[in-house]
């Protein structure tokens, strides 16, 4: 395992990022919803620095299982909100924007439920991934196209609890962590 982000850096970043948010918003009444599992580490950390009236919810989306280091079929269950999102601002929060496939299926299902207007911030991208014709409105960190972990972003169902981001090299897939 190699680090790729340690924890300073990814608390500047995420600090950055919430900034940006801030300025964005101006003090507007937001309704962050984080994309579970990944982003609640993320999510934890961003709701904390955002001085801003704030509404929090979870969404369900998933496109890696088991021990995938690709991503399968998307399942998103919107029903783990639990309350509406109508005429709201709403800000959705990911851990990681790698084909963008998440976020492209994830906002169309969101914007259905009839906020005002839905947004995007992610704490990882990887530009050379991208599959669909959108880009995140806040992004902490571009990365290159390594497979990562940590800070809630897991290799089957391991690794989340890292406080810094790191690529698995070649040896760290399949094993237990040590």
């Amino acid at each position: 395992m190699k680090t790729l982000l340690d924890a300073d850096r990814l608390q500047q970043g995420i600090r950055r990022m919430a900034d940006h948010i801030q300025a964005f918003y101006q003090g507007s009444p937001l309704t962050i919803v984080g994309v579970l599992i990944g982003s609640v580490v993320l999510l934890a950390d961003l709701i904390r620095l955002l001085d801003l009236p704030l509404r929090v919810e979870l969404v369900q989306a998933r496109s890696y299982r088991h021990n995938a280091t690709q991503p399968g079929a998307l399942e998103i269950n919107v029903e783990t909100l639990s309350s509406g999102l109508e005429g709201r601002r709403v800000l959705l929060v990911d851990d990681i924007f790698d084909t963008g496939h998440t976020l492209w299926q994830l906002v169309p299902q969101i914007e259905a439920l009839g906020p005002t207007e839905v947004r995007t911030a992610v704490l990882l991208r990887k530009r050379d991934r991208c599959q669909v014709p959108m880009e995140p409105d806040f992004v902490a960190f571009d990365i290159p196209n390594v497979f990562v972990v940590g800070y809630g972003l897991d290799y089957n169902d391991m690794y989340r609890n890292l406080p810094y981001v790191a690529s698995l090299e070649p040896e760290d897939f399949g094993g237990e962590p040590q």
